[in-house]
């Protein structure tokens, strides 16, 4: 039997932490970095960013306030060692941070990155590239820093404020293993073609070929330099093709012309369960042929009838709209009176012309009273839906 004293027992809870812990070591964190990062401080630079690491994924506190953190925890079992909370004092987090800086952010991140591709037996085939803006407060006039913020295309709908922006290049299950920070108003263009000169030498050093990967990202790739770019580093590519360009509306013409056993049926895509109130769309797809700056591209033209659901829900809401506002019009226009039939008939063109470029269409009489004394003339108005072939309403 062990007597145990309990007001000697300090109780806390770690939560989730340890399992943090198992993961940073599973991709060698602390040693990767403390091979590419030399200081000479009593805690290694990988330790302090363990540390950093395990304080943001509990609740971020400030990292000032990381030594107060560290004071109710077990560094043995989070950390690895039994270390004093006073080593993670903000002087010796900022000498680290320097330290990283110094070295530099992007290649320690990405062979971090590389790490957990290795570790988790990640997809490369595919890599996505995108970009996101974070918003900030205050004024950042700093002409040194190494990023710029300022006003820019705000993704998180506020143009209000000033804004950096973040790349991500991600293989399978989002895991990024590129990133930066860029210029607030940078644009999405230029920074696919500065990721497309650079991507094939990272990949590269990895040992991953240029034809080995499928570079995926939006429709701010298509470009002549973007699409030149990928030509000359032999990229494969996949993105959306932009509907300012009259190919694209060439080529879904003409996969609607097409016989519907051209499509090719993929079925649904969705990895959660359909539900009886939300069932899963299905998706048919077209092969076609696109040319951009001379050059031909395999393209693809898929359909979904989930897509043509909200476009009836979409059009039949339009239609209601239309509708209303044409029969107040119409009642408006049909109770008045006029004494010539050259005034009533000019009347009945004002009223057609409010059902222009709608998918209504107005359709007016004149009546003429039969009270020969005293000559009156009445309008009429009538309108209806104007529906085109396939229920679609025709423009």
């Amino acid at each position: 039997m062990i007597n145990l004293d309990t007001d000697a027992l300090t109780i806390t809870d770690v939560g989730h932490l340890p399992i943090v812990k198992h993961y940073a070591k599973k991709i060698r964190l602390v040693e990767t970095i403390d091979a590419m990062v030399q200081n000479q401080m009593q805690v290694s630079a990988g330790m302090s960013v363990l540390a950093m690491v395990l304080d943001t994924l509990s609740g971020r506190s400030p990292l000032y306030r990381l030594q107060s953190f560290f004071e109710d925890k077990d560094t043995e079992l989070l950390l690895g060692e039994a270390l004093e909370p006073a080593a993670f004092a903000d002087h010796n987090l900022s000498r680290v941070l320097d330290s990283l800086y110094d070295t530099g952010t992007g290649r320690i991140f990405s062979q971090i990155a590389q790490n957990a591709v290795g570790a988790f037996a990640l997809e490369t085939a595919c890599a996505h590239y995108d970009t996101t803006s974070m918003s900030v407060f205050g004024d950042y006039d700093r002409p040194d820093a190494p990023f710029h913020i300022t006003y820019g295309h705000s993704k998180d709908k506020r143009p209000d404020l000033k804004q950096f922006l973040v790349e991500m290049f991600c293989v399978e299950r989002d895991v990024p293993i590129i990133g930066a920070t860029r210029d607030g108003n940078a644009s999405d263009k230029t920074l696919n073609n500065e990721l497309l000169g650079g991507i094939c030498r990272h990949m590269a050093r990895h040992g991953i070929d240029p034809g080995a990967f499928i570079y995926v990202a939006d429709s701010a790739l298509v470009t002549r330099d973007n699409l030149k770019r990928a030509e000359e580093n032999g990229i494969h590519f996949l993105s959306r093709l932009p509907a300012t360009f009259n190919e694209c509306a060439r080529a879904i013409e003409q996969a609607v012309a097409a016989d519907a056993d051209q499509w090719t049926d993929v079925g649904a895509l969705a990895q959660s369960p359909a539900t009886g109130k939300r069932p899963a769309a299905r998706y048919r797809v077209l092969e076609a042929t696109v040319t951009l700056y001379g050059t031909d591209y395999r393209a693809i033209v898929v359909h979904s009838n989930a897509h043509d659901k909200r476009r009836h829900k979409r059009i039949e809401r339009l239609l209601e709209q239309k509708r209303s506002q044409l029969a107040a019009t119409v009642k408006d226009a049909t109770g008045g009176e006029f004494f010539c039939r050259a005034d009533a008939l000019q009347a009945a063109e004002q009223l057609k012309a409010h059902a222009r470029g709608s998918y209504h269409r107005i359709q007016t009489e004149v009546l003429e009273c039969p009270n020969p004394s005293s000559p009156k003339f009445f309008l009429r108005g009538l309108f209806s839906a104007k529906i085109g072939p396939f229920g679609f309403p025709s423009i």
